[in-house]
């Protein structure tokens, strides 16, 4: 009987090959993960882990803020006086002591364990921010609960996870990712009380979870960087009752009980600071650091209203690609009360932030919960935008990672003269996993490119953070600067800079190191043995005159070329001793 069957062609194979779905594999770990809050908070966790360790320990301090920051807890644990802050003998009251002293709890307590030479490590000071980071990513994840389901809440931790700003501040030690818990904190649980009379719940027993979490992140907040995270508060409750025409809900925070409890945290430390430094710390911290920055630029840090919007697209991916598309539903449902209420959560401080003079990207960051959960929730429902303007204006930003890490891997052969091979696989991923993310890219299958977004983040991560960045410790001056220092034979080595001044240089080479210029370093070197000068090359003539006026008798011990990236220039460091000192 003649064959009925259609024979294959050449080299086809006998039954169609199932199609291949490159984002199935994350799906089926979000639908896994999802399944529970503990699967989804290990997932969570995981991906902080794996998001922000890379570089963690390797990256040398940054000028000049982490470097200050953890200069000024690096005295406190030195003296022992964990109430007042300075930078050696300088005052350094722009905020208030909460980070130090989260910074000293870890060192000291690695101290303990018998870590050697903890106090000049600097991924020690880093780990609250760590913590922030990863805290602040199951925060949105809990805050989110509120607003969508499960799933939705895994997707907006993990968009949080990814984003391009809260991986650079787990990185820094500074006060911003500590202070984003603290917000997410405050705005999420005041979100479960504002909904819940939304609802028209009228428990007759209300929780004091709520208003606990809230008065408690508030006054972490407020040591953490003074009253700013009540202008969030503020901000969000004067739009809710103007929108809702009452703030009845209010009550249900328990606003006596908590005004007491917070004011119980965080009056101690603020009587303490006034008692010893009178009103200097007030004055210097609210009318110096914060209002100053309202009306004119801070350390050339002015730019004009807009500058957020641009850096957005940026700093907030990948959870940016989906923003614009998603922008329409959230507008439509501005009226219901989630979008309301995370609306009055976003809308207000943006506008205000785009006013004040001076401009920093992290300044916006405990805004970026309310749009990752805004994202998601339309995601939910399927209603991102299928305009084609809309589409093709934000979905190219998909293969973000593409250029990212290839200009990494670029960037860092240009400065380095060598082709730092271990970046390249890294890079690769990133590049397969955007592109994917941008070829599956269609309003029936965001969630897939989303995801595949987010699983570039991991590799960019590595180019950037674990590879490329720590590859440039030979540029830095700092770094070599105390290498040099630390093989020295003689005993109790005491310094002095000239022309170079980096807050790192004082972290890493001692809180004794003297900042003066050219003919000081020359006087220095005259007051004893084992004394060593750092001199810029701008500052050497003075030096070499100095030094023959008052007839000093010196040696290089070497001369360290780098770059400042501070203050974006090339410079060479001459290491002089005094005569006789190995």
């Amino acid at each position: 009987m003649a064959d009925t069957y259609p024979r294959p062609r050449f080299g086809a194979p006998r039954e169609p090959a199932r199609p291949k779905n490159p984002g199935s594999g994350l799906v089926r770990v979000v639908d896994i993960a999802a399944g529970s809050h503990a699967r989804a908070v290990a997932l969570l966790v995981l991906c902080g882990l794996l998001f922000f360790l890379p570089g963690f320990f390797n990256i040398p301090p940054v000028d000049r803020d982490e470097a200050r920051f953890a200069q000024a807890t690096k005295q406190m644990v030195e003296s022992g006086d964990f109430v007042d802050i300075r930078f050696q003998d300088e005052v350094r009251y722009k905020k208030p002591v909460g980070i130090y002293w989260l910074q000293a709890a870890t060192v000291e307590t690695a101290s303990r364990l018998g870590l050697p030479r903890a106090q000049v490590r600097i991924w020690l000071y880093r780990v609250p921010s760590l913590i922030g980071a990863i805290g602040t990513v199951l925060l949105t994840y809990w805050t989110a609960l509120a607003f969508v389901t499960r799933r939705g809440a895994l997707l907006a931790g993990l968009v949080m996870c990814a984003s391009v700003l809260l991986g650079v501040e787990a990185r820094l030690a500074k006060t911003d990712a500590m202070l984003l818990l603290a917000a997410t904190a405050v705005m999420g649980s005041m979100a479960r009380v504002y909904l819940s009379w939304q609802r028209g719940d009228d428990p007759p027993h209300p929780p004091w979870t709520w208003p606990a979490i809230f008065w408690t992140a508030l006054a972490g907040g407020i040591l953490l960087k003074g009253p700013l995270i009540l202008m969030f508060v503020v901000l969000t409750v004067a739009t809710l009752a103007i929108l809702d025409r009452s703030a009845g809900w209010l009550w249900r925070l328990r606003p006596l009980w908590g005004l007491m409890w917070m004011l119980v945290l965080v009056l101690p430390w603020f009587v303490a600071i006034f008692l010893k430094a009178g009103d200097t710390f007030f004055s210097a911290s609210l009318g110096g650091d914060m209002l100053s920055k309202v009306a004119s630029p801070q350390e050339s840090h002015g730019a004009p209203p807009g500058l957020y919007f641009v850096l957005f697209w940026l700093t907030f991916w990948p959870g940016a690609t989906l923003a614009g598309m998603a922008a329409p539903a959230v507008w439509r449902a501005r009226r219901e009360p989630g979008a309301q209420y995370l609306l009055a959560w976003l809308v207000p401080a943006w506008i205000v932030f785009e006013l004040v003079i001076t401009k920093l990207p992290h300044y916006v960051l405990p805004l970026y919960p309310a749009i990752a959960i805004l994202i998601v929730g339309v995601l939910e429902r399927g209603l991102l935008s299928r305009k084609p303007w809309i589409v093709r204006g934000t979905a190219w930003l998909f293969v973000m990672p593409a250029i990212v890490s290839v200009g990494a891997v670029i960037g860092g052969m240009a400065l380095l003269r060598q082709p730092e091979f271990l970046a390249w696989p890294f890079a690769a991923g990133a590049v397969i996993f955007g592109l994917f993310a941008w070829w599956l890219y269609d309003d029936a299958h965001a969630e897939r490119s989303l995801l595949n977004a987010v699983g570039a983040s991991w590799p960019i991560a590595v180019c950037v953070y674990r590879v490329i960045t720590p590859s440039l410790a030979p540029l830095l001056p700092t770094v070599q600067i105390a290498r040099a220092l630390r093989g020295v034979q003689c005993v109790g080595p005491a310094v002095a800079s000239a022309g170079f001044h980096e807050p790192s240089l004082v972290f890493m080479v001692g809180t004794a190191t003297r900042l003066t210029n050219g003919s000081g370093a020359a006087d220095f070197l005259l007051q004893g043995s084992c004394r060593f000068a750092l001199v810029e090359w701008r500052e050497e003539r003075a030096f070499a005159q100095r030094a023959e006026a008052i007839g000093l008798l010196y040696n290089v011990a070497t001369r360290i070329d780098g770059y400042n990236f501070s203050q974006g220039r090339a410079i060479s460091v001459a290491i002089f001793r005094s005569e006789g000192t190995e």
